[in-house]
């Protein structure tokens, strides 16, 4: 037994760093409870080991007295005196009472509780170890599942990382080498658990600090982060130096500080902002790539509405929604992104006039509003095109209705395009001469440039060439 006690000493003070006085603390305690059971309820019984030789002595406090009732609480003067010649009546005589059969079954009590004594101990002594360790990245090898929570082999320790602390799209096999951050050191009733987490944003704070020196100088600030864990992450930054470029110091010579972040991250894009006071700008920067037209910021609402183009929406909301998402987390304000209708009020008003147009001169007998709609939003844009185009065209923009087209196409080659262009010309001339007057005038640039525009197309050809330049930038653009 002696033998192995001390290879349990040994074991555990060397492996698992555990101090040997502890460990013999915990040896009395479980010998104690087997003593018991052998010795019975002797009064003040405890158990001395001693960790050199790993001797163990049982010795209990008696009361030396001339008539012994209890064995358990007296012991008789005569042999008191034996023990110790000065003892009288009244006086505590510390005995050995180590039993004669203190052997297998005290023994093995005595392992089974020591054992979970030291157990007690080593939680305790992770506890201390990594209290002061919560905000820093660890390194550790996936050990087990437990259900979906991870246990990493941190060395001497165990980590875990709950499921709620995982990154969605990463996938973990035993044996693989991970990184994590030490969220915290919870010492719950289980003993110490050491919470490990991927997808925590000062993960990537951290990530930063060890691959950028002027972060971790204090050179440059992280001043926020926003972060859709195995997604998208945006990065606020920001350098008191006017010398140094905050966003240029993160993203290294040609990416390389960022790119091994990237890497560590399983290829989560990061996008790296300048941070500034000025709430448009930063918001200009935050929503990039997308364009911003107009940005409104309501402090009482605590609200941005930006509006962009039609086909800048999609860059500016992101993918599901993130860029808007993140940049409202990143600024701590409500983003509202809205496309300017601004192109498309525009677009329906030169419809209307084009519509407008057709039914004024064909007629409202062969066409109605609504019909010249579908023709003008099917490229029909002035009354000239219907001398170019088919009537099978016509038809299949009227979605096969032949009878229509034919009617509506005769009776818009039969209009007087000739009049109504000899009238545009003729208002030409008198603008022209007017323009001729004000040249003399000392207004040359600009009579010019008006006598060369009526020159070049009337009126209704004009609306007719910008309507259909207009339809065909539309169909570009969506």
């Amino acid at each position: 037994m002696t033998s192995e006690i001390q290879v349990l000493f040994e074991y555990y003070e060397k492996e698992k760093g555990i101090a040997r006085d502890t460990m013999v603390e915990a040896l009395s305690i479980a010998l104690l409870s087997a003593a018991r059971k052998s010795v019975g309820p002797a009064r003040e019984l405890r158990v001395d080991v001693n960790p050199e030789k790993g001797d163990i002595v049982a010795v209990a406090k008696l009361i030396a007295s001339e008539d012994v009732k209890s064995p358990y609480e007296e012991i008789s003067l005569d042999i008191a005196r034996k023990i110790n010649p000065e003892a009288k009546l009244g006086d505590e005589i510390e005995v050995k009472v180590t039993p004669k059969d203190f052997g297998r079954i005290a023994a093995q009590t005595a392992r089974q509780t020591m054992m979970q004594q030291l157990r007690i101990a080593e939680k305790a002594m992770i506890y201390d170890e990594f209290k002061d360790r919560a905000g820093d990245i660890v390194g550790g090898t996936v050990r087990r599942f437990d259900k979906s929570d991870v246990m990493i082999d941190l060395g001497k320790f165990e980590g875990i990382m709950p499921s709620r602390e995982r990154v969605s799209t990463d996938q973990y096999s035993i044996g693989d080498r991970i990184r994590a951050y030490v969220v915290a050191v919870e010492n719950g009733a289980r003993g110490p658990e050491i919470i490990l987490s991927r997808s925590h944003p000062n993960f990537v704070r951290r990530l930063f600090e060890f691959e950028v020196s002027e972060i971790a100088d204090q050179t440059v600030e992280i001043r926020g982060i926003a972060r859709e864990p195995g997604f998208r992450t945006k990065v606020a930054v920001y350098s008191a130096n006017t010398k140094v470029d905050p966003v240029g110091a993160c993203v290294g010579l040609r990416g390389a500080r960022v790119k091994n972040i990237v890497r560590e991250l399983n290829n989560e894009k990061v996008d790296i902002i300048r941070w500034s006071e000025d709430l448009t700008e930063f918001v200009t920067d935050a929503l990039k790539p997308a364009i911003i037209r107009s940005i409104e910021i309501d402090e009482e609402q605590h609200q941005i509405k930006v509006t962009v183009d039609e086909e800048e929406l999609s860059k500016a909301i992101g993918r599901r929604g993130q860029n808007a998402r993140l940049t409202s987390r990143l600024l701590g304000w409500d983003v509202q992104i809205e496309k300017d209708a601004s192109k498309t009020e525009i677009f329906e008003k030169r419809v209307i006039d084009a519509a407008t147009e057709f039914v004024t001169h064909i007629g409202e007998e062969n066409i109605n509003i609504d019909t010249a709609i579908k023709l003008v939003k099917g490229g029909i844009v002035n009354l000239e095109f219907f001398s170019m185009v088919d009537v099978n065209d016509v038809a299949e923009i009227l979605e096969g209705d032949q009878e229509s087209a034919e009617k509506i196409c005769s009776a818009a080659r039969n209009i007087d395009l000739e009049g109504n262009v000899d009238a545009a010309a003729e208002n030409a001339s008198e603008n022209e001469n007017n323009d001729d007057n004000d040249q003399l005038e000392g207004t040359e640039e600009s009579a010019d440039s008006e006598v060369d525009e009526v020159e070049k197309e009337s009126e209704g050809e004009r609306r007719g060439r910008e309507t259909a330049e207009y339809l065909k930038s539309l169909k570009n653009d969506r």
